[in-house]
């Protein structure tokens, strides 16, 4: 028999569907709870045990250590969790992955999964086409566990059978007797591997089918998988490049935890292994070293080979539970030793990587958002959801400006600078409008579940009426040069009624900002008071601009003085409608709903 260019493409074809498998599996889950793991990682506590639960948990649950990390990694650049609370989930959703590896090995060879598979996708692909939203994504979930064991049973399909293939044996053997030399460089592989698949489960499966087909020892597969546990790094680094400082020293704690863990067990790796292959003998009845052992000496032992000189099931299965005890004995025992060094860990990221003094409040930069962070879809909401409340507190400082322009004179130096820095805001404005807005756009491009692209419409709409609020202080300042121009002075009793608007859209910005900190949860009591606010604003403005004509009739100043009033009172009531808007934006996409 031999192993032909179609039969490499289709094992190639095998891996991309096992890796879709997982993809959507774990998209379908994340869709499912998408809300409730953003909210328990939100509320997170600073009680390490509580944290490292979450990271076991929420990573057995959406079958991705690289998903959950990447959320950490974003809920530390959103600033809702610190440095050292996110270390604890870190630790915790590496034992949490392995429940993959389980899975995988307890179905790979005692169930065939892949001949049930055609069942499960009559009962998930119509899931897809109910109303009800949770009712789709879970049904994504099951058509990716589908993929992902066919995928598996494809690969195992399509490797080449070195038996029957033994030319093939020379590329392998040359690297498999080299005693710790061989562990090194499979070590390497498995980094080099998992960085490519960005996948440990994907690099569990492949090292399984490897074991299993006779190309490699139980030893050089914990080598492998061994080496994964770092390569899976590269996928919270990636997620912190564009990233705020918090996020990068978040990747590299991980990083920390995976590497030193992984070069201890290096080090005493053969008795490590052998450790393992004990406790897998004590459980399983087989001791998966002694099985490749024989392998590796032709001994014809019926319980182990069978007539055609492979493994058994019964010797499959033993390497596969021990090659899934190895992740879980492994990161066990590192959470164990490493839990009590967290703060160690803060302190060791943050000399490698210290804080850059800057002040950056004059400059364009977005703080919680960036192309890195579009792993995890329904997780980037949150990001979005921080840089619009600091687009908020940016425009806020405008309309600040704004009023301290009333009262300084033409000549005045500091008018000039006032005035400067207010345009450099309203430009900086625009552009954020523009970034946040493609951000979201690139969100809106996942795969969101409907509340998730509710939520993102909704931040398109806030986002546009932010960027109304800043042009309209702008305006304020325009409309204060047309009046130096024409050499126009207000009266002090003038200048005391454009401070009472002024004071109320203040107040009205604060209680915006409110609102948009706890855009997810805003409170009642803030949403009926930006209605009052809005209501005081029209009035207001309705009494000043009678007043107004009143006082040019009866000459208390001259025409151009009460345009050039009304023109700024009409500015501040319009500020006030975008308020309102954003409001009602918020209220109306972001509070929970109950119909989904």
């Amino acid at each position: 028999m031999n192993y032909t260019i179609i039969d490499f493409i289709s094992l190639l074809g095998a891996v991309c569907l096992f890796l879709y498998g997982m993809k959507v599996m774990s998209e379908g889950l994340q869709k499912v709870a998408g809300d409730r793991l953003r909210n328990i990682l939100g509320i997170m506590t600073k009680n390490r045990l509580t944290g490292v639960l979450t990271g076991i948990i929420i990573t057995a649950l959406i079958q991705s250590s690289s998903a959950s990390t990447v959320m950490v990694v974003s809920f530390v650049n959103a600033g809702l969790m610190s440095l050292a609370q996110s270390m604890a989930v870190i630790f915790g959703a590496n034992v949490g992955t392995t429940v993959t590896t389980w899975i995988i090995s307890a179905f790979s060879f005692e169930v065939s999964i892949s001949d049930y598979s055609i069942l499960l996708l009559a009962v998930g692909v119509p899931m897809l086409f109910m109303k009800k939203s949770t009712y789709k994504s879970l049904g994504e979930f099951l058509i990716g566990f589908c993929f992902l064991f066919m995928g598996l049973d494809l690969i195992s399909k399509y490797v080449p059978d070195l038996q029957a293939n033994p030319e093939m044996l020379k590329f392998v053997t040359n690297y498999t007797t080299l005693g710790f030399g061989s562990v090194l460089i499979f070590f390497f592989f498995g980094i080099v591997l998992t960085m490519v698949a960005q996948s440990s489960a994907a690099t569990f499966a492949i090292t399984l089918i490897m074991c299993s087909q006779g190309w490699i020892s139980f030893e050089l597969g914990c080598a492998i998988i061994l080496g994964g546990n770092i390569g899976t790094t590269i996928t919270p680094i990636l997620a912190s490049l564009s990233g705020n400082l918090a996020a990068k020293r978040t990747a590299m704690g991980h990083v920390l935890f995976n590497v030193v863990g992984s070069i201890i067990v290096l080090c005493i790796f053969q008795p490590f292994m052998a450790f393992v292959a004990d406790i897998t003998e004590w459980c399983n009845g087989l001791n998966p070293h002694e099985i490749t052992k024989a392998e590796e000496a032709a001994m014809a032992d019926s319980t182990l080979l069978n007539p055609a000189g492979g493994l058994t099931a019964r010797a499959q299965s033993s390497i596969a539970f021990g090659l899934a005890m190895f992740p879980t004995v492994f990161n066990a025992c590192n959470l164990l030793i490493m839990i009590w060094f967290t703060n160690l860990y803060v302190k060791v990221v943050c000399w490698i990587m210290p804080a850059k003094h800057k002040d950056e409040e004059e400059e364009f930069s977005l703080k919680f958002i960036g192309r890195g962070m579009l792993s995890a879809s329904e997780l980037n909401i949150t990001q979005a959801q921080k840089e619009i409340a600091v687009y908020g507190e940016r425009v806020s400082r405008m309309l600040k400006m704004a009023r301290d322009l009333i009262h300084l004179p033409a000549n005045d130096p500091q008018y000039t600078e006032t005035y400067n820095r207010l345009e450099k805001y309203e430009e900086i404005s625009d552009r954020m409008e523009i970034e946040i807005g493609k951000y979201l756009n690139h969100v809106a491009e996942g795969r969101l579940s409907p509340e998730g692209k509710m939520r993102v419409a909704g931040m398109l709409r806030v986002i546009s009426e932010i960027e109304s609020i800043a042009d309209g202080c702008f305006n304020v300042a325009k409309a204060l040069n047309r009046q130096h121009s024409n050499h126009v002075d207000f009266a002090p009793g003038v200048l005391k009624e454009i401070d009472t608007m002024y004071d109320l859209v203040g107040e009205a910005m604060d209680n915006m900002l409110g609102i948009l900190r706890e855009m997810e949860t805003p409170e009642d009591s803030l949403i009926i008071k930006a209605y009052n606010k809005e209501r005081e604003i029209n009035n207001l403005r309705n009494s000043l601009r009678d007043s107004n004509i009143f006082n040019i009739n009866n000459k208390e100043y001259g025409y151009q003085e009460g345009i050039f009033f009304m023109d700024l009172i009409s500015e501040a009531e319009k500020i006030g409608d975008y308020m309102l808007n954003v409001v009602e934006g918020v209220k109306h996409q972001f509070r929970p709903t109950t119909d989904q």
